[in-house]
């Protein structure tokens, strides 16, 4: 199936339809973060303060965009391995995020936090970083801007092509395809 889902999302009756293998063309705000982004953000909670982003509801595609060439509003932004933000995805998932996009595995408390959370990991197709980047419309810096490449940046994004992962029942594509892979 396919589905078009809106972020922030309003109400979870829009992913919760969601399964492992459907196709999702993503609209509205996003923001990027990857491992040193996530990192500072679970040291402010940890701290007790308020996050640079709105977390509820919202989206984080773990990217770190090039920059934009002449006449272009972001560079290539293909996904980064989406592991390396399985320490911090849970508290995230756990404040209401309800998104995730990346690629390759994640780790069984991340899955248990989408089913927890009724949120999903969408995969993006790794190597596909200037298509991705045909997706984004707006693109401004608005977290940790020391961090280059790597701040969190705000997008508009429409009609990104993503594939879901892990869907809100904790269903995975990669259990799911090597399930069929065995089967054959």
């Amino acid at each position: 199936m396919e589905y078009q889902v809106m972020l922030p999302v309003k109400d979870r009756e829009t992913i919760e339809k969601l399964r492992a293998g459907d196709t999702v063309r993503l609209s509205g705000t996003l923001y990027t973060g990857r491992d040193a982004a996530h990192k500072r953000l679970c040291a402010l909670l940890a701290e007790g303060k308020e996050l640079p982003v709105p977390i509820d509801g919202q989206g984080i595609y773990y990217t770190g965009p090039a920059p934009a060439p002449q006449g272009h509003v972001i560079g290539a932004c293909g996904p980064t391995t989406s592991y390396r933000m399985d320490a911090y995805a849970p508290a995230l998932l756990d404040l209401g995020q309800a998104v995730m996009i990346g690629k390759g595995l994640r780790s069984e408390e991340v899955r248990q936090a989408c089913v927890r959370n009724k949120a999903v990991y969408l995969a993006a197709p790794g190597g596909a970083g200037a298509y991705l980047a045909s997706c984004v419309k707006e693109c401004e810096v608005v977290a940790f801007p020391d961090l280059g490449t790597e701040a969190i940046h705000k997008l508009k994004v429409e009609n990104m092509l993503l594939t879901v992962a892990i869907d809100t029942q904790g269903n995975s594509l990669y259990d799911i395809g090597r399930e069929q892979y065995r089967q054959k």
